[in-house]
């Protein structure tokens, strides 16, 4: 299902986005040497139920997953990458932590992911590596707009993952959003200019840049949902949500003034 959204879901789809990215800004700042996973899942559900929103993940029981998820937010830490669970882990210094979370607010879904340093043992592979998702993302998003294609959008994220020498995984990638948090059409992090779907203004999509150091291949957790790389390297991850305007995209899990 593709859902292109009103200009009243649209309004609904800002305040869900300006949501997610202030709930990632509170848990990063509070995301400290010795905080556990498991307390920073617990910050995510108060913040969510104290906005009146409702989490997107808790429920969630899809087919590459052992569902249900149980928790609201992925705590991907080092070399887990994607759809990380929280556990009862503390946060050492120099971890390399990736924070993942969609909520639905009013009818209308957002998902954003972060990816930072913890403490002060800031390495330059990480660095480099969490900048890479960071430039991919930002390089699709400037290729978005009415018009272009989903290809022109995969390319860019591709390209620059390449570019800075890590190699592209496309078993996962971003996704359509709207009144459900994954819908069609599929963004791969790696594709061809000028071909898939044709985006138009209302489109809501979901761009989310991920990399691994030194492979493409995952390996998953007994837990049934914690994917990792499968050579025990570093991983990062960046998303947000954005909107298909006339004029072309308005990133809605930003921090707005």
């Amino acid at each position: 299902m593709i859902e292109i959204l009103t200009p009243d879901e649209l309004r609904r789809a800002r305040d869900t986005g300006t949501l997610v990215a202030r709930i990632l800004q509170t848990l990063k700042e509070r995301a400290a040497v010795g905080t556990s996973l498991l307390d920073i899942d617990r910050w995510a559900r108060e913040l969510i139920v104290a906005a009146g929103a409702e989490s997107c993940y808790v429920d969630y029981a899809p087919s590459f997953g052992r569902g249900p998820f149980g928790h609201y937010i992925c705590t991907s830490v080092n070399d887990a990458v994607l759809h990380g669970m929280p556990h009862a882990y503390d946060l050492a210094d120099g971890d390399l932590l990736t924070l993942d979370l969609a909520v639905r607010l009013d009818g209308i879904a957002a998902d954003a992911a972060i990816s930072f340093v913890v403490g002060d043992a800031i390495d330059e592979q990480s660095a480099a590596l969490i900048d890479a998702t960071e430039r991919a993302l930002a390089a699709a998003i400037a290729v978005a707009g009415p018009g272009a294609r989903i290809g022109d959008l995969s390319h860019a994220i591709g390209s620059v993952l390449g570019a800075a020498g890590y190699p592209v995984n496309t078993e996962f990638g971003g996704h359509g959003i709207g009144s459900t948090m994954h819908q069609d059409p599929h963004v791969s992090n790696t594709g061809r200019p000028g071909r898939g779907y044709r985006l138009r203004p209302g489109l809501l999509l979901a761009l989310e840049p991920w990399a691994m150091i030194d492979t493409d291949e995952l390996v998953t957790d007994a837990d049934g949902w914690t994917l990792r790389s499968a050579t025990g390297c570093r991983t990062a991850h960046s998303e947000h949500t954005i909107a298909i305007t006339e004029d072309g995209a308005e990133v809605l899990t930003r921090l707005r003034d």
